[in-house]
């Protein structure tokens, strides 16, 4: 089965200004990793060094966060978790979450290819003051683990998420107050 993902699906919101924060305003935003495959490394990614950014699936069902930083190399290992049961501004335990690790200067996309082969344990959010434009935005914090491997989207090798922890956040647009798992607006 082949999954095509619009690389714009996956990048950084361009209005992100200039002089702003990359994740968190604070900068407490953090993305902890193992992986092993194709991809081993160990991961601590901290600001400002970690972009962050979050919002609701592009299908309407939960909330996706993406995280990414630049390598030694040059090049940008992406994260992106898309828990499609998780409400934005709620707490949870054992949410079924779809991961995706993009090796962006290899064009490499790996996938667990659905939400039942990874898990965030524990997810607490809070709310996160901003400017008063109408848009809801939280902190999100959470830890995972995955049980079955990302694997290429050309099916040529397998990156796993032996466990994973971040500090990020998801901001949903003016007029959308949450997101409810089953993608419907809240009332």
């Amino acid at each position: 089965m082949l999954f095509l993902i619009p690389l714009a699906l996956l990048a950084v919101p361009a209005d992100t200004m200039a002089g702003e924060p990359a994740c968190l305003p604070d900068a407490s935003g953090y993305l902890t990793a193992r992986l092993r495959g194709d991809i081993e490394l160990d991961l601590d990614w901290r600001q400002p060094l970690l972009e962050c950014t979050g919002m609701p699936r592009p299908d309407g069902r939960g909330v996706r966060l993406r995280f990414s930083a630049t390598l030694p190399d040059g090049g940008t290992l992406a994260f992106l978790f898309a828990p499609p049961e998780l409400a934005a501004g709620e707490d949870a335990r054992a949410v079924p979450v779809n991961v995706t690790v993009l090796q962006e200067s290899t064009g490499l996309i790996y996938g667990t290819r659905g939400d039942g082969r990874c898990l965030l344990d524990e997810v607490t959010q809070r709310p996160l003051a901003g400017p008063d434009d109408g848009q809801h935005s939280w902190v999100v914090e959470a830890r995972g683990f995955c049980t079955e491997p990302a694997r290429a989207l050309d099916d040529s090798g397998s990156v796993l998420l032996t466990r994973f922890d971040f500090r990020g956040r998801v901001d949903l647009p003016a007029g959308r107050e949450s997101v409810h798992p089953r993608g419907e607006p809240a009332p």
